[in-house]
């Protein structure tokens, strides 16, 4: 099961969603307060249903809110950001190599955010 890490940063307060072998899955902005974090962690259990809306490809179909969004970066690595009902981006993912491996994050983002507990770094 993964967890959700809520670190204190220098401007803030920030979550880390961590599959069960430590690696960072996704993460979220910088909040303010740590009861925004964790309204950002709630979010995106509740998002993480969403469809995925794969930009990388010609005439890609728009999805409705709430959705995975799969684009490439500058440096051409692909990334995916989970956007909530109202369009908020909620969480980031890592750069990935290829495709297979950014859908890989999504699907682990998909079974670890529902359930995955909270813990304080």
């Amino acid at each position: 099961m993964g967890k959700f890490v809520i670190k204190t940063t220098s401007t803030g307060v920030k979550f880390d969603l961590k599959a069960n072998n430590g690696e960072v899955i996704a993460t979220s902005e910088v909040y303010t307060t740590d009861t925004a974090c964790r309204n950002g962690i709630e979010s995106v259990r509740k998002c993480s249903e969403g469809g995925v809306e794969d930009q990388t490809v010609e005439n890609f179909e728009v999805l409705k809110h709430p959705k995975f969004e799969v684009y490439t970066d500058k440096a051409g690595e692909f990334r995916f950001r989970l956007k909530a009902r109202n369009g908020e981006i909620v969480a980031t993912s890592e750069g990935y190599k290829s495709k297979p491996s950014c859908l890989n994050g999504i699907e682990s983002v998909k079974k670890n955010a529902p359930e995955a507990e909270i813990v304080e770094d």
